[in-house]
């Protein structure tokens, strides 16, 4: 055999090898994997749905302003989500892609842009907490070994094409699927809004058998296309004005609104200008902040979803069904169907909106 042909032959057989060691890499636990949130949800990552169990190896976790502990199937869905709350990177932590335990992400050694495939993004990012065993696999699957500040940096960077290459997938295969599962194998009275996250919507339909048996994919397609297209249906006609874009933030909490259709409520000042808010509660404190110059304020009437006045609405405070931000002002628009929640729902009061005052609607944090 000629020097050429063996230099060939040794290239290609390395390419192999590299390429199975990528491919053959897992991102599922190997054994119980470890889950922080709470209730049937936890197998799931809150902003994708995507099983944490399928994707542990690059599974992080969180804990928002008020304790409450979040865990993602990937640094992409804890970007998103960071933007949303104003998570404090201290809390973060991030499975060790080698021992597969969790350990603070501030510390850890992350491999970014090696050659295993990326999860919700584009760019692969595995944590490890020994910088050895970082290089090692840097040298086997390519990429680079960086911190968990500059890894962060990268996926914030790439958030929006990842963005945009997700939603190109979910519009082309995902959503039909998930519409054509709905169709055929699911009780039609699934109502969407009744969830805050998309993970618990995924608990109900597996636990309470609201469609029949489905395979996690299935599952998946289902829940994205409830979740992302069917929620959002019908709701500008049944809402009349409002209309909130993808881009507007609660000026109170900073969360992104049109997350949260069932909550939305606005304040406006003249014709074009006005504030939007993902519930009752984070309207009234800006209210009373901000009172002069308001031409009108909407809010949703809870069963109906219709859009009415809010100064004639009535509101149940204390019961126990909750908004995006906790205990939240339910608003309708008959004092004898706010009645009717309150006693079903073991609410404290019923209220005008005359009745609401500043000391109330913040007692609702308490």
């Amino acid at each position: 055999m000629s020097i050429k042909k063996l230099s060939i032959l040794i290239s290609f057989v390395l390419f192999l090898s590299f390429n199975l060691n990528a491919a053959s890499f897992s991102k599922v636990a190997t054994g119980t994997p470890t889950l922080i949130q709470k209730g049937h949800e936890k197998h799931w990552c809150p902003v994708c749905g995507m099983s944490i169990k399928a994707f542990y190896k690059t599974s992080h976790t969180s804990k928002l302003q008020n304790e409450t502990p979040r865990q993602y199937c990937s640094m992409r869905c804890l970007v998103v989500d960071m933007q949303e709350y104003g998570i404090d990177t201290s809390s973060v932590k991030v499975i060790d892609a080698k021992s597969e335990k969790l350990i603070d992400a501030a510390s850890a050694f992350y491999v970014v842009g090696s050659k295993v495939k990326g999860t919700m993004s584009k760019v692969s990012k595995l944590a490890f907490e020994n910088e050895a065993d970082a290089k090692e696999f840097a040298k086997k699957n390519k990429g680079k070994v960086l911190s968990f500040k500059e890894a962060l940096a990268v996926a914030k960077e790439s958030l929006k094409s990842d963005i945009a290459m997700l939603t190109s997938k979910k519009e082309k295969k995902v959503y039909p699927m998930g519409k054509k599962i709905f169709t055929k194998a699911c009780k039609a009275e699934i109502d969407v809004n009744d969830y805050i996250e998309i993970n618990e919507l995924k608990a109900d339909i597996k636990n309470r058998k609201l469609c029949k048996p489905l395979k996690e994919k299935q599952l998946q397609a289902l829940s994205l296309y409830l979740w992302e297209v069917k929620r959002f249906e019908g709701l500008e006609s049944e809402a009349g004005s409002i209309k909130v874009t993808k881009d507007e933030k609660c000026p109170i909490c900073g969360m992104f609104v049109y997350k949260y259709p069932r909550w939305a409520a606005q304040i406006f000042y003249g014709e074009d200008k006005h504030y939007s808010f993902d519930g009752v509660k984070d309207l009234m404190k800006y209210y009373f902040d901000n009172k002069d110059g308001i031409s009108k304020i909407l809010v949703r009437d809870y069963y109906s979803q219709k859009t009415i006045d809010a100064t004639k609405a009535y509101y149940v405070i204390g019961s126990d069904v909750y908004g995006p931000m906790g205990n939240e002002l339910i608003a309708f628009k008959n004092e004898s169907e706010a009645k009717t929640f309150y006693m079903d729902h073991r609410g404290t009061k019923v209220i005008s909106f005359e009745d609401i005052t500043k000391v109330k609607v913040y007692k609702l944090d308490e």
